[in-house]
């Protein structure tokens, strides 16, 4: 009897262990969720959704769910400071200019596709007739940790993975950002 309540209590205390592990990890995963807004020269504008960005064993998956877009291919970068503020440049105000350029730690010399250019280059963000865009991604070459305390960046058109034609190869205008938690 005594190895049965003893068995019981291990048991027990097993169980116990187990639902704790399972409830940290659960807690602690390689997961953002960031909430994308529309920016504008005046400033950060309303909600369009949100970029979940989650580790795995091929690079960074990005979940977009986002709305209220214009149609087509977009650029889709990580921006290289935390911020989604306009900022003045060549005497104009400009629509999250804050955000610097595209995150590039390696300094490439060129622009190109998410397995050649800068780091920040993700693939093109496609925009459904009804401006919404739900699209999973692999970023290859990074992870989460990689990106903390950046901005995620949608720019008016598509990108062609060149830095020319200025200023458009890389998109052109910001349309939406987000800030990485």
């Amino acid at each position: 009897m005594r190895h049965f309540i003893q068995l019981t209590g291990l048991c027990l205390l097993g169980s116990v262990l187990l639902t704790g592990c399972q409830s940290w990890s659960s807690k602690h995963t390689s997961q953002q969720q960031v909430t994308m807004n529309a920016v504008t020269a005046q400033g950060i504008a309303e909600k369009i959704g949100t970029v979940t960005l989650q580790d795995s064993a091929r690079g960074l998956v990005i979940t977009t769910h986002l709305s209220k877009l214009p149609s087509g291919m977009h650029g889709f970068h990580v921006h290289e400071k935390g911020s989604c503020d306009p900022a003045m440049k060549d005497g104009k105000m400009g629509a999250a200019l804050a955000a610097g350029g595209h995150f590039n730690p390696q300094q490439v010399a060129h622009h190109g596709t998410p397995l050649t250019g800068h780091l920040g280059d993700l693939p093109v963000l496609q925009v459904d007739a009804n401006g919404n865009a739900n699209q999973k991604l692999l970023a290859p070459r990074l992870k989460l940790s990689d990106v903390h305390g950046l901005a995620i960046m949608v720019h008016a058109g598509g990108d062609n993975y060149s830095d020319s034609p200025k200023p458009f190869g890389g998109g052109g205008e910001r349309i939406a950002c987000g800030l990485i938690p």
